[in-house]
């Protein structure tokens, strides 16, 4: 997690300022893995480790998109939504063809396609990004439903599956790929132009004007990378569960993402954030969940558990900012 540097500030007390935070959420998680350490001393098994990464692989390929999307200033709900209608439409196509290889063209199509709807609408009508992107949300959902009657679609190619779910060295393809983009996505934000743009946006648009920063486009890309990991992600997920629906876009699969950002140290406020952040807070958001399942917590008080953690860290954030 990182701050803004302030030039007012000694270099100690800057030096503080910038890394205590992640010190803070280390001390948190070490703590967590100790009480689950003697409390759940299964849960460390090797197996259960891949396939707590295999399921934290999904929410942190879509929290990696929404990442950008956060440290411009903005917001996507629209992802998860994106996701199941490039999965219904995908899957679809397969059937229709018998196909392997076309499936996750449309996928990815359509994912870019939804992300450049949100584009152009934050980036060049200047709408707002959380009623743009509820819309989308909204509109793409029934889409959804109207086009699936609710009902699962499956008879998915076996290559299909197979490759997807093929486990080389023993590591899921999907685990294999969160960490492939997740490495693509720090090095673009931290290492390139175009990625450091995001945070001069971010931080403050004006300035980045006076600064002949492309604003606008580089909103636009960032909504643009998020549609691209809905479709990623709409791939993965389809070939895991062997069938697309519109139950895979849930309203609850929003409040992980976003938790997952604020959790690893992405702004809501815009222009901090990095992208393995929000990949490590999607892992710690999936043991958390994991946790609560062990402890028989009720769904819904996990929501509740769960949007608080959002408060607080949204909270804290503010107050150490200010």
């Amino acid at each position: 997690m990182s701050v803004q540097a302030d030039p007012t500030l000694p270099a100690p007390r800057l030096r503080l300022r910038q890394y205590l935070p992640s010190l803070i959420l280390l001390v948190l998680v070490a703590t967590l893995l100790t009480v689950m350490w003697a409390y759940m001393p299964n849960f460390f098994r090797l197996n259960n480790i891949i396939n707590i990464l295999l399921q934290a692989s999904i929410l942190g390929l879509l929290a990696i998109g929404m990442t950008g999307v956060l440290i411009t200033g903005g917001i996507d709900l629209s992802m998860p939504a994106n996701m199941a209608l490039a999965a219904v439409l995908g899957t679809m196509a397969m059937r229709s063809t018998g196909s392997a290889a076309i499936g996750p063209v449309v996928m990815l199509a359509v994912g870019l396609a939804l992300g450049a709807v949100n584009a152009v609408a934050v980036a060049r009508l200047k709408m707002i990004p959380f009623v743009v992107t509820l819309s989308t949300m909204t509109v793409v959902s029934g889409t959804c439903i109207w086009i699936t009657n609710s009902v699962s679609i499956t008879g998915l190619p076996p290559s299909y599956t197979h490759t997807l779910l093929a486990k080389p060295f023993g590591i899921p393809v999907g685990v294999f790929a969160m960490v492939l983009f997740t490495v693509i996505a720090s090095f673009v934000m931290q290492r390139c132009v175009p990625g450091r743009w995001l945070y001069t946006v971010g931080l403050n648009p004006r300035a980045a004007r006076i600064g002949r920063v492309p604003v606008d486009r580089v909103i636009a890309g960032a909504y643009l990378a998020a549609g691209l990991m809905a479709g990623v992600t709409a791939v993965l997920l389809t070939a895991r569960l062997g069938s697309a629906s519109a139950n895979m876009g849930a309203d609850a699969l929003t409040l992980d993402i976003i938790a997952a950002c604020v959790v690893g140290g992405v702004s809501t406020f815009g222009g901090v954030g990095r992208a393995y952040g929000a990949v490590f807070g999607a892992i710690l958001i999936t043991v958390l969940s994991n946790v609560m399942n062990l402890a028989g917590v009720s769904f819904y008080v996990g929501l509740v558990i769960k949007g608080a953690v959002i408060v607080a860290f949204v909270a804290a954030e503010h107050r150490w900012r200010h």
